[in-house]
């Protein structure tokens, strides 16, 4: 079984070459990223480099350590060893506050949508535009509208209700929430489970898109055949430790099958 004849991999990186080969500097680098919890060692000094305008996949069985992983990139753990570089410098979130301030962003599995409220209060929620005492509704429907224009969402009534909408229409409105605040890191969290298979393809185009932009995107995923479709990298995760990474075009599925489950050269 070979990669290229099953999956066809997605062109690396905005340019079709991967950052890491043209010199580029990693946007985040991890150093020895150590985490436990009480008598449970997470994380076991776990090194990772994720690139700008590339998507790493990060994959492992249940428990391997990389929610625990994300979470610490994105600020709601804080690490107990390592280091957090993001642009050369040196960083240590104290929360997820802090981390959205410098641009990283997640998009969780249960995607925090309210909903009762409609895809324009949902895209400016905690952000609202207001003209005096009021909120000005006319022009954050037009920016909403420009928002979804520019990911190539279509969405026939942003005035609905989030509830009415499909799964991937959900996903799609959290995943454009998270980009319009222009994030240098997206994190998704499972984005295409539970969705048909129209649905599929239309969130792993919009990633395609948002990657385009520039935007270093890191996809959890147990849908392994996703990862062909939109990813640079792969990164594995075993028991809390990094065992290996793959280009994107010299790996398939047996090759990830095996890692995930200890199977496998650590590399």
């Amino acid at each position: 079984m070979t990669t290229e004849r099953q999956h066809p991999p997605a062109v690396a990186g905005v340019g079709g070459a991967l950052p890491s080969r043209t010199g580029a500097s990693p946007r985040v680098s991890l150093k020895g990223i150590v985490k436990t919890f009480g008598s449970h060692q997470a994380l076991r000094g776990v090194d990772l480099d994720i690139y700008p305008g590339e998507c790493l996949g990060l994959v492992g069985d249940n428990a391997a350590g990389k929610s625990t992983l994300t979470k610490i990139i994105s600020g709601t753990y804080i690490p107990d060893g390592g280091t957090i570089t993001l642009e050369g410098e040196e960083v240590r979130f104290s929360g997820p506050a802090d981390a959205r301030n410098r641009q990283i962003e997640m998009v969780f599995q249960d995607l925090s949508l309210c909903d009762h409220i409609d895809v324009v209060g949902n895209l400016f929620l905690g952000r609202e535009i207001s003209r005096g005492p009021f909120l000005d509704t006319k022009t954050m429907l037009a920016e909403a509208r420009k928002m979804l224009d520019a990911l190539e969402i279509r969405i026939p009534r942003l005035t609905g209700k989030v509830a009415q909408l499909s799964g991937g229409q959900r996903q799609a409105i959290a995943i454009a929430r998270a980009a319009s605040f222009n994030p240098k890191v997206l994190i998704m969290d499972e984005p295409t489970s539970a969705l048909a298979v129209a649905e599929v393809e239309a969130v792993l185009a919009l990633i395609n898109r948002v990657k385009a932009k520039g935007v270093s995107v890191i996809l959890i995923t147990h849908r392994l055949q996703d990862l062909f479709r939109v990813c640079d990298r792969i990164a594995v995760m075993y028991e809390g430790t990094k065992v290996a990474e793959r280009e994107i075009g010299k790996t398939n599925l047996e090759d990830l099958v095996k890692l995930i489950v200890g199977e496998g050269a650590k590399q």
